[in-house]
């Protein structure tokens, strides 16, 4: 079986042969990486990657439809035989990563414990910066291993997910969350599950992108999401902007929403052999090292010019004084729901 991750970057030279070695470990066999804008040396090193043949990489440098980057890019995707000759795709972003808790923690056995599944949602688990000053150029998954509790019930986006999904026809276009276009003809035969192994309700089949909260939603499988990472890069990522609408700043609330610290997990740690043998082999090639050891270098020069300009510096200031953030309770979020419920009925009542 093929199994296509889909990937969309700029300006991350330090963290691609991470990212690509785990998810090769996990059994991915294809990839499709685009790049846009990059300044640090991202699509020379991915171009190094495909003359190696370990992926396929496609440069996503506007112009931009109304959409923005991300979705530009995507829709390019659609059109190549890649994406169109895949038999399951997941779409991806640099700092996730799939992690499967059973069987041998590969896509084949999560596929044999959810035989039926055309679509599978891969429900992001936040981890926080582990109180990460500065960037340190090491695996990420290694360094963070502070994340958000099982059971969340606030904000609604510690349940988005990610779709895996059966390239079969019954969607004619990669999302970001989620796949598009669906053909509604011929929906019944959709079968969605989540990552506690239960069957979803038919509003996942066209429009859901975040899980239901307040309970576990990693039983068989998790997309760990290492949105924030350290301090340090942080700041460098906000200087980016948003994945989606890159002329956002990221500041304190994009931070404060995801730096939960409260349990540890280092589960991700189940597939170390063949994550470091694939990491070791593709950090062998010199061209690679080398490219890798520009990005490192790329990053923290980049950090200490952002350090110059008041907005950055501020920002750092204000990671450097805010402690790790405190999970919402139930009754809490209970609270705020029953609110947000009211006013989205007074809404529609106007």
């Amino acid at each position: 079986m093929s199994f296509l991750a889909v990937l969309t970057v700029r300006n991350e030279a330090p963290y691609l042969l991470e990212w690509l070695a785990h998810h090769k470990a996990v059994g991915f066999t294809d990839f499709l990486v685009l790049s846009n804008d990059c300044d640090d040396g991202t699509d020379t090193m991915l171009d190094r990657l495909e003359e190696l043949g370990h992926i396929t990489h496609m440069r996503n440098d506007g112009p931009y439809d109304k959409g923005g980057i991300q979705f530009t890019g995507l829709k390019k995707a659609d059109k190549l035989d890649i994406v169109k000759n895949a038999e399951w795709i997941l779409a991806l972003d640099i700092d996730e990563f799939v992690n499967i808790h059973v069987g041998d923690h590969t896509l084949p056995a999560l596929f044999k414990a959810l035989p039926e599944a055309t679509a599978i949602t891969l429900t992001w688990r936040l981890f926080g910066s582990s109180d990460t000053v500065r960037f340190d150029d090491a695996p990420v998954t290694r360094q963070f291993t502070q994340a958000a509790p099982v059971v969340m019930h606030w904000p609604w986006r510690s349940a988005m997910f990610k779709t895996l999904y059966k390239n079969n026809g019954l969607y004619g276009k990669l999302g970001v969350h989620r796949p598009r276009q669906p053909d509604k003809d011929n929906l019944e035969q959709a079968r969605w599950f989540d990552g506690e192994g239960r069957e979803l309700d038919e509003q996942f089949k066209t429009r859901r992108i975040f899980s239901n909260y307040g309970r576990s939603n990693y039983g068989l499988v998790q997309l760990n999401h290492y949105a924030i990472g350290s301090m340090e890069n942080f700041v460098v990522k906000a200087a980016r902007g948003r994945a989606v609408h890159s002329e956002h700043m990221l500041d304190i609330d994009y931070w404060v929403e995801r730096n939960y610290n409260t349990d540890e997990d280092k589960s991700i740690r189940t597939l170390d052999a063949p994550f470091q043998a694939t990491l070791a082999a593709l950090r062998a090639d010199l061209t690679l090292e080398q490219l890798h050891q520009h990005g490192v270098e790329w990053r923290q020069a980049r950090f200490l010019a952002l350090l110059e300009e008041e907005p950055y510096r501020a920002l750092f200031g204000r990671l450097l004084q805010t402690p790790p953030t405190r999970p919402v309770q139930r009754a809490e979020a209970e609270l705020m729901l029953a609110h947000a419920m009211k006013g989205k009925k007074r809404q529609k009542e106007q």
